[in-house]
């Protein structure tokens, strides 16, 4: 479908509002391809590396999924944002999945939310009582994170874009990282996953089902993995790269093999039947390609689609000791999803 250009009329108000026929693509799937940004965010680093800061205790070597700062012994400053075109079509969620991804990262660092301020871009016609709509959803997010939001910036763009630049706050001593994963670990997850192929080729009830996964916070996983202290070895959230990418970086900066059990990954209502019926989002082949010869499979092309689907707003994945998986497995929040091995950095999908 054309979407609208600048040049266009009001929206009248009793026509229904579908974001996404605003846009091309959405949500984390309008990420770039990770290889290229993995190429471009190495130049950086290397360019950058000898005048770092040594209070950055987190930055782009290695990455991770957000900035930390230290500020003093026991408090560091978690930076991070995350913005995309409309992945649904009503404002209210949108602007609720926006912001509960974009403090996923805090989150994923074992950081508490404390600000955010907001990134957006609307076409000049825009409706704009969707634009509040869009604010004021995340703001109630971003509250229920912990935090508040406390401005932003906003700007003409053809197509709508959304999302926040979220700080949080960590103690340096206690900071989860991608890296740190070993053999023996168990990998854990706290979301289903499917979110691109749910939305792409599910029914509206499936659809429903999903956004209101992506509408909710890492906030609770978070502060669960606090709670086991050093037997949590590396966390990160399966966003854009899907879980064989995000899987493949926490193994990489690991130098472990996470093995994953294909029967045992929960998916979101429709995503197996949509990938079944070969049904791919756009960020499949991206994901694809940035595991390349770092991924294998004993499993069909459906599941591994699964594990290639972009996500969106998804769930911690974690590497922790035994003793930890069997306690946070009795909350129905966790399930197991595979482990972690001594072999050569990569992933298996069995």
């Amino acid at each position: 479908m054309t979407r609208p250009q600048e040049d266009t009329q009001p929206m009248p108000r009793s026509a229904p509002l579908k974001l996404t026929e605003w846009t091309s693509c959405g949500g984390c799937a309008a990420k770039w391809g990770a290889s290229l940004l993995e190429e471009l965010v190495g130049e950086l680093a290397s360019e950058f590396q000898p005048n770092i800061d040594p209070a950055l205790l987190v930055g782009l070597a290695p990455f991770d999924d957000a900035a930390v700062y230290q500020v003093s012994s026991d408090v560091a400053i978690v930076s991070t944002t995350d913005f995309f075109p409309p992945l649904v079509d009503d404002p209210d969620d949108f602007g609720a999945i926006s912001a509960a991804n974009a403090c996923s990262d805090v989150f994923a660092m074992g950081g508490r939310v404390v600000m955010a301020v907001n990134i957006a871009a609307f076409p000049e016609h825009f409706p704009r009582d969707a634009i509040s709509t869009i604010f004021a959803a995340a703001a109630r997010v971003v509250a229920e994170a912990g935090g508040t939001v406390a401005g932003g910036h906003t700007i003409r763009n053809p197509e709508p874009v959304f999302g926040l630049a979220v700080q949080g706050i960590v103690d340096p001593r206690k900071i989860f990282r991608k890296g740190g994963a070993r053999a023996g670990d168990i990998a854990l997850l706290s979301k289903p996953i499917g979110t691109g192929l749910t939305l792409a080729g599910g029914t509206h009830d499936d659809k429903l089902v999903a956004i209101t996964g992506m509408r909710q916070l890492n906030r609770v996983a978070s502060e669960q993995l606090q709670e086991f202290g050093t037997d949590v070895h590396a966390v990160t959230d399966v966003t854009g790269y899907g879980l064989a990418g995000h899987g493949w970086e926490m193994a990489h900066q690991s130098a472990v093999q996470l093995v994953l059990d294909g029967s045992s990954i929960r998916t979101y209502p429709g995503a197996l039947d949509a990938a079944q019926r070969g049904i791919r989002t756009g960020g499949d082949p991206r994901n694809r390609t940035y595991v390349d010869g770092h991924f294998t499979s004993d499993a069909d092309d459906a599941s591994v689609a699964l594990c290639m689907d972009p996500q969106t707003s998804g769930g911690l994945l974690a590497a922790v000791t035994p003793t930890a998986a069997e306690k946070l497995l009795q909350d129905r929040m966790w399930w197991k999803v595979g482990e972690f091995t001594s072999a050569p950095a990569s992933v298996h999908l069995r």
